[in-house]
């Protein structure tokens, strides 16, 4: 078990079927309406934090082309 590299695709499945599984409980815990709601907020709060990144980025200037003639 040592020797497996991380981030193999087993790894990788057994972490998805884990998390599978915490939203599963979580959903069994709080009520179907309660997740979706927490699901739409950090939906909300993700799409606004994407905004505000791509609307801080300075906008580059367009770059001249150089055209060479062939010998």
């Amino acid at each position: 078990m040592n020797c497996r590299r991380h981030g193999s695709k087993p790894t990788i499945a057994l972490w998805m079927l884990v998390a599978v599984a915490d939203i599963a409980l979580v959903v069994a815990a709080t009520g179907l309406l309660t997740a979706l709601l927490t699901v739409l907020v950090l939906a909300v709060v993700a799409g606004g934090f994407i905004a505000v990144r791509s609307l801080r980025r300075p906008q580059s200037e367009p770059v001249e082309a150089v055209v060479r003639r062939r010998a």
